[in-house]
Order: structure tokens, then C-alpha cells, then sequence
């Protein structure tokens, strides 16, 4: 499918109303390009512990939007009358759009207003990340197989996790996965329960269980993530008995916590972002079992002291500090 761009060059402060003259004229997919700031409170609802690097904030903006031309219907992508149709309506449609760009430009400044036609790559955004997937050793007899890639030699001691991400966060191959990994190979064993806060692809509960641990329950509040755990249970042969899969928010919904076995885990394992595990830590304690373990990451270097301090005010014993470049991951003791 052939998609053509267009690029409206303007002004911050005609963004908005941009968007809303877009979203009138049934124009989807706008993308916004600017050096704003994000806010302290945008930062915060997206947990967000590193804010990108942008240029100094100029004023300036972009809104792109985009608009199929080629009808998708077509057979082999080929059907001129179609296409010349759409790419009339399409140009009726630019023409619609900058007369509304002149209504706006009476009331507030839109810059430039000028729009600049392209025509975008015919790409599998979702699926191309795949070719660079291919399969690693996160320990010395833990491997990561991608489902659609093969391994050519198995050692017979090698524990295969096949995993497929999809939309979900977790390949393995980020180091603050490898080090909940690290944790998770020192500390299972066959009689202990696991808790995977914000379990992403499934991807520590399938270890954990792989590992020999008791069975798992995986949380989630991104339906994506329940998808793909499920699905990466079915290729692990991972039953529903070994492991329960939940989507709900632990810390804001208190009748989900009634669904999680309060009480019952010797281990909660929560790979997530630092601004997320300093409340948890406030709550966590009533999952688990006296003396469990929990084990953090997902906390960069610049916030590890909040974190630990957060586990010291809120009933825990740091036990180990674990390390990968600007990562960090705490083992923690729940105190008797």
C-alpha cells in the first residue's frame, strides 16, 4: 500500500487548532513534530524516567497526517481508476484543508501554512523490528528463541524460552530483564509461587516456571501484554494451572487485588520503571509471604536512592544490588 504524506509547516500555537480542523475534515493518524517540553505531569502519566534531548523550543511545528491512495482492495496494488479517484478526492481534500488554515490564520499565527506533498515507503511498521530479534543466552544455559527463528545446535541442559513480544514490552534482550533473569536463576526453586508485576510478554513468569518455581501469576494493566503472554504460554507448553495471566492496576484497584492470592508469593518480580515501583513498594507487601523476595528493576542509575529508600521506608531489607550499565535492580526482603 502506497501512502502519501502531507506536512503542514506552522506554529506551536496553531497545533491545536490544526488537529481539530483535521479531525473535522475525517483526517486520522496526525503526527505532531515540535521541541516542546514534556511536562513534569505528562512525564509523569507516561513514566518516563529519561526525557529525550530536544532542540531549543523555536516556536515551530510540523503536523503531518496521511492518506491512502492506492486502493488496498486493488488486485497486485494495480487499478488506475480507482487510484485517479482517490487522488482527486485527495486533492479536493488539501484544498479543503488550506482554506481552513486561512480561517484559522485570522485569529492566531500558523507560521509558514504551507503544506508539502510526499509519498511514504510501503513498510510493515508492526513487524520490520523483527529481523534484528535473533535468537541469545541470557545465562549460561538460559537461551531466547524468537518463535519464528530456529536454533541450530541445543545443548540437552539448555532451558528454550520461545517468545514472540508482539506489541508487548520484553525480548530479554534489555538489561534490565537480564538482571530480574539473574535474580529470578539464583533465587527459584521448585516449592516457591511467583508475581510478575507488569509481566509485558510473559517473558519472567515463562522463566521463572522454566526455572522450576511452584507456578506464576502474570499482571498487567496493557491488554497487548495479556495477549502476548497467553500466546507466549501456548509455544512454552505453559498451562492455565502453572499460570494465571490478570489484567488490572494493583495500585489503584483495590477489588483486582482481591483476585491476585494476597498473601501466597515467596517471590514478586516487578520490571517496570522506577516512578511505578516506589508507590508499589507501598503495597506490594500484602502479595507476598513473610520474608519473600522482591526483586526490582526497570530503575535507572540517576533514581536508584529513591527506590532504595522507598524499599527502606516501606518494610523492606535490601539484600543485593545488581547492576548492567545505567540500570539498576534491587533484591529485597519483606521484614518478619
Amino acid at each position: 500500500m502506497r501512502w502519501t504524506k502531507a506536512t503542514i509547516d506552522t506554529t506551536t500555537e496553531a497545533v491545536d487548532f490544526i488537529c481539530a480542523l483535521l479531525d473535522e475534515l475525517g483526517i486520522e493518524g496526525i503526527e505532531i513534530e515540535d521541541n516542546v517540553p514534556i511536562s513534569e505531569e505528562d512525564k509523569k502519566a507516561m513514566f518516563i524516567d529519561i526525557l529525550p534531548e530536544l532542540p531549543e523550543d523555536n516556536g515551530l511545528a510540523k503536523v503531518n497526517f496521511y492518506v491512502d491512495i492506492v486502493d488496498e482492495n486493488t488486485q497486485d496494488g494495480i487499478n488506475v481508476g480507482n487510484e485517479i479517484e482517490n487522488r482527486n478526492n485527495y486533492l479536493v481534500l488539501v484544498e479543503k484543508v488550506k482554506a481552513g488554515l486561512q480561517d484559522i490564520a485570522k485569529y492566531c499565527d500558523i507560521g509558514k501554512g504551507t503544506i508539502t506533498i510526499s509519498e511514504t515507503e510501503d513498510k510493515d511498521w508492526i513487524n520490520n523490528w523483527k529481523e534484528f530479534f535473533k535468537p541469545f543466552k541470557v545465562a549460561d544455559d538460559i537461551i531466547i528463541k524468537p518463535t519464528w527463528e530456529k536454533l541450530d545446535e541445543v545443548k540437552d541442559n539448555d532451558i528454550v524460552i520461545e517468545i514472540d513480544p508482539g506489541t508487548a514490552f520484553g525480548t530479554g534482550a534489555h538489561e534490565t530483564t537480564r538482571l530480574c533473569i539473574q535474580s529470578l536463576r539464583e533465587y527459584i526453586d521448585k516449592d516457591v509461587k511467583v508475581i510478575d508485576i507488569g509481566c509485558g510478554s510473559g517473558i519472567l513468569s515463562i522463566i521463572a516456571l522454566k526455572l522450576g518455581a511452584l507456578s506464576a501469576c502474570g499482571i498487567d494493566i496493557d491488554p497487548a501484554a495479556i495477549t502476548a503472554t497467553k500466546e507466549n504460554m501456548e509455544v512454552n507448553n505453559i498451562g492455565d494451572d502453572k499460570l494465571k495471566v490478570l489484567a488490572g492496576n494493583m495500585l489503584e484497584d483495590e477489588e483486582f487485588t482481591k483476585s491476585c492470592d494476597i498473601g501466597s508469593y515467596d517471590i514478586v518480580v516487578a520490571n517496570i520503571l522506577a516512578d511505578v515501583i516506589i508507590p508499589l513498594s507501598k503495597v506490594v507487601s500484602k502479595y507476598i509471604k513473610p520474608e519473600a523476595l522482591f526483586v526490582s528493576s526497570g530503575i535507572i542509575d540517576m533514581k536508584k536512592d529513591e527506590v532504595k529508600q522507598a524499599l527502606l521506608d516501606n518494610g523492606f531489607e535490601i539484600i543485593k544490588t545488581n547492576e548492567m550499565g545505567d540500570w539498576v535492580s534491587f533484591v529485597a526482603k519483606k521484614r518478619a
